[in-house]
Parts: structure tokens; C-alpha cells; sequence
């Protein structure tokens, strides 16, 4: 046994993550125009979201099952203290100031839905009732709707999504899916009528961000320029000129993915995806050998919601999905959803370490 199967850690998984932790160095180093403090920044969360991936992987998924109903019950309580008296900021409700930092409860909520969704499907029969699809479906409005409420929708969509994957992998009849889908898009124009401005303004913009090219349509314009410029070979490591000559908002976060395409162009954007890949492949490899359907539907959930991170921020920077403030998973500079990530991980690490070897 080497030292990282002694440690819990899954060494496929790890390596991958860990190769894409240095492209996110190397990236924010271009990306923030050589700012020596921001990558060391993103370099020390870094080694803080692995060193929490490390302690999650030490705990067992049965004692991870038996504290996934308080997980979630707290993050509900969190996120109604941020509602009566959460900091505010760029004019969201959505932080708890604790002094020394600003936490972000709907984070929580990121991994507890998904832990409560399966260990209340894991006893229960499997393809689950109308009852429990009814029952699964209040756990997930609940925090979902606290969350639009500061308002976050991009995080709200997220952790609803990551519920609906549950109830997905769970097994949920394809009539039923059909359903859910059907009553999710005839509420569309209820929920239009309840967005903010700002809300149905990028959703317009989306359809065309040339009507207002110096306004809300900025910055997907300046995204789209730069990823098309890239090319096949791309302008070269620190050369992005939509970066360098400031063109380029967020550079640093939500659209760092567009100064990579444009610095490494179509084969760099290859290389990428494959990294991305390669960790999505090994989480649902992780779900499939996983033992009991409480570890099975975790894994699963919690791989396919960070596919769905990359993904919608890859459609949000090449323009065709809205800007909602999803980051670039890992990659992006950031701190709270890089530790939720990680966290995340470390539960994938601790289903795969702890699985028991069945003779037969």
C-alpha cells in the first residue's frame, strides 16, 4: 500500500486534481497581468482545499451518512440568519461576517443536498414512489428558493441541480422526469415576473449582446473575442492581449477560461477538457464500485454537479448560457467554492479509500 491509498486518497483522482491546481496557478498568472500576490493567494487556497480534501477522505461514508441530515438542517439554519442579518455586498444578501472572513452558507448547501437526498433514498426501495419524489422535491425547494431569495440565482440553479441529479441516479421514472421538466418550464413566467432587473437583463443579453455592446453585453462580447482570437495554436503563454490591455473584465475568475483560449488556443482548450474529463471519468468510475446506494448516489451526484460547473461556465464565457457568476471549478481565483470543491472531493476520496474487499 502506497502513501496516498494510507491517507485515504485515490491516487488517479489526485493526480488529476492536482494537475488541474497548477494550471489554475499558471493561468491566474498570466491572467492577473503577473500579480505575484494573487497567485500566491490561489496557491495557499489551494494547499488549504487540499489539506481539507485530506481530512474529509479520513472519514468513513457510514459516519458521513449518519451526519448528512444535520449537515443539511444546519445549512438551512444558516442560510435564514443570512436573510435577518447577513453582510451585504454588491447589493446580495448572501455572506455571514465572522470577522476575520465572510462565509457563504448556500456553499454548504452545495454538498449537504446532495448528502441528504441519498441517505434518504438509500432507505428506502429503489426506483423511489411518488411520495418520495414529492418529499425529495420539498428538500430541494427549500434551500433552493432561501438561496434565490439574497439573491443568487446562479447558486440556487447549482443546488438545485445537484439535487435533481439525485433524484436522477435514484432511479425516478422517465414519466416522471418528463413531468418534472413540464411543471419546471411552465413555471417560467412566474419566476420571470419575480427576477430582478439585472436577472432579466443578462438573460436578454444572451440573445443579443451587440444591443448593448458597451453595457450588459461587455462582457460575453469581449469573451467571445478573445476565445475566437486564440486560433488553433493560440498567442502564447502571457500574451493574451484582451488581458493585457484590460479589455477582458474578471479575467482573474469567472472568465479566466477566455484568456486561456486565447493564450493556448484550440489545442490548449483540448488539453483542458481532457484534464476535466479525465476527473469526471474517475468520479463516476468512483460511483459505480461504490458498495451501497448511499455512496453510490453521493458520488454520482457530487461528479456530475462539478461537470456541470465546468460546463456552465464554459457556456457562460463562449456565449451561450448567461453570465450567472459561476466560476471556472478549481481553476477560477476564488475561495469558497474552491473549499466546497474540495470538500467535495474529499468524499469521493473516502467512498473509494473505504471500500471493503468482498471475498467471494
Amino acid at each position: 500500500m502506497n502513501f496516498l491509498e494510507r491517507v485515504h486518497l485515490d491516487k488517479p483522482f489526485f493526480y488529476g486534481l492536482l494537475a488541474l491546481a497548477l494550471l489554475s496557478v499558471v493561468i491566474l498568472y498570466s491572467a492577473s497581468a503577473g500579480e505575484v500576490t494573487l497567485v500566491l493567494a490561489q496557491a495557499l487556497r489551494l494547499v488549504i482545499g487540499f489539506a481539507i480534501m485530506l481530512m474529509v477522505a479520513q472519514i468513513s461514508p457510514e459516519s458521513l451518512a449518519r451526519w448528512s441530515p444535520h449537515i443539511y438542517v444546519a445549512g438551512l439554519v444558516l442560510l435564514l440568519v443570512v436573510l435577518v442579518m447577513g453582510a451585504t455586498g454588491k447589493g446580495a444578501q448572501r455572506w455571514l461576517n465572522l470577522g476575520v472572513l465572510n462565509f457563504q452558507p448556500s456553499e454548504i448547501m452545495k454538498i449537504g443536498l446532495p448528502m441528504v437526498l441519498a441517505y434518504y433514498f438509500s432507505r428506502r426501495p429503489l426506483p423511489p414512489r411518488l411520495s418520495g419524489i414529492a418529499v425529495a422535491a420539498v428538500l430541494v425547494l427549500i434551500p433552493t428558493l432561501l438561496i434565490a431569495r439574497q439573491p443568487d440565482l446562479g447558486t440556487a440553479l447549482l443546488v438545485m441541480t445537484s439535487g435533481l441529479v439525485v433524484l436522477f441516479l435514484a432511479g425516478m421514472a422517465w414519466h416522471s422526469i418528463a413531468l418534472l421538466l413540464g411543471l419546471l418550464a411552465a413555471s417560467i413566467p412566474l419566476v420571470w415576473v419575480y427576477l430582478h432587473d439585472y436577472q432579466k437583463q443578462r438573460i436578454l443579453t444572451l440573445f443579443s449582446p451587440e444591443s448593448d455592446p458597451l453595457g450588459s453585453g461587455y462582457h460575453i462580447i469581449q469573451s467571445m473575442i478573445a476565445v475566437g482570437s486564440g486560433g488553433l495554436y493560440g498567442k502564447g503563454w502571457f500574451n493574451s492581449t484582451q488581458t493585457q490591455l484590460q479589455y477582458l473584465p474578471e479575467s482573474s475568475t469567472d472568465f479566466v477560461f477566455a484568456v486561456f483560449a486565447e493564450e493556448f488556443g484550440l489545442i490548449g482548450i483540448f488539453i483542458i477538457f481532457a484534464a476535466y474529463l479525465f476527473v469526471v471519468l474517475r468520479g463516476l468510475a468512483i460511483a459505480f464500485y461504490a458498495q451501497d446506494s448511499y455512496a453510490r448516489l453521493l458520488a454520482g451526484s457530487l461528479t456530475l454537479t462539478f461537470f456541470v460547473y465546468f460546463f456552465v461556465n464554459i457556456g457562460m464565457v463562449t456565449g451561450i448560457l448567461p453570465v450567472v457568476g459561476v466560476p471556472l471549478p478549481i481553476i477560477s481565483y476564488g475561495g469558497s467554492s474552491l473549499v466546497t470543491l474540495m470538500a467535495a472531493f474529499g468524499i469521493l476520496m473516502s467512498i473509494q479509500t473505504h471500500r471493503k474487499i468482498i471475498h467471494a
